[in-house]
């Protein structure tokens, strides 16, 4: 009986245990989705902080090209009002960003004159090395969510999850098709 009992309050403490390692697990994959998410939004509070430079630099070249500068302006302004947190809105809207900025990567590239000017040559070059840390960020991101959301649906560790009230994390998605499409590049 003394025996039975003790194989008992071992199988229950192991039990226990592994509900501890599994808790501990899903709040690292958590923390992880955390810091993620804060990784791209220094990448995005860094581009936003530099779109305006971008923008007045190339203004006085580009007056007949309003309509890019004021894309750009507008899509700041959308990702701005987005909200911080990831989300699917957050998404589209750091997308449209990102795409309004290629289209005057673009027409910088028609103006021999914009080209040569080291603003806005350092600037573009910024902006560039920014979007590659976005997208580095996004990566982090997008893999600690998937290592959350794994295990928040995987068997044992969803009914931990559950007894927790752990969340699912969006991904970082690009919601354009336009944006998932490679730019035609002519050199010509």
């Amino acid at each position: 009986m003394v025996v039975t009992l003790l194989v008992i309050v071992v199988v229950i403490a192991l039990i226990a245990l592994y509900g501890i390692k599994i808790y501990n697990d899903l709040v690292r994959f958590r923390q992880m989705v955390k810091e993620g998410w804060s990784g791209i939004s220094v990448q995005l509070k860094r581009r936003f902080d530099l779109v305006p430079n971008m923008v007045e630099a190339v203004k006085g070249y580009l007056k007949h090209e309003r309509e890019v500068l004021e894309n750009v302006t507008q899509a700041r302004s959308q990702a701005q009002a987005a909200g911080d947190g990831p989300s699917p809105e957050r998404s589209r809207a750091e997308g449209m960003l990102g795409a309004a900025l290629g289209r005057l990567f673009a027409v910088v590239e028609n103006y021999p004159e914009l080209k040569a000017n080291a603003n806005v040559m350092d600037l573009q070059r910024t902006l560039g090395e920014l979007e590659d840390q976005i997208q580095l960020s996004r990566r982090y991101y997008n893999g600690a969510a998937r290592q959350l959301n794994t295990a928040i649906e995987q068997f044992p560790s969803n009914i931990v999850a559950k007894m927790f009230h752990f969340e699912s994390a969006e991904f970082f998605e690009v919601d354009d098709s336009a944006e998932r499409v490679a730019p035609k590049v002519s050199l010509s």
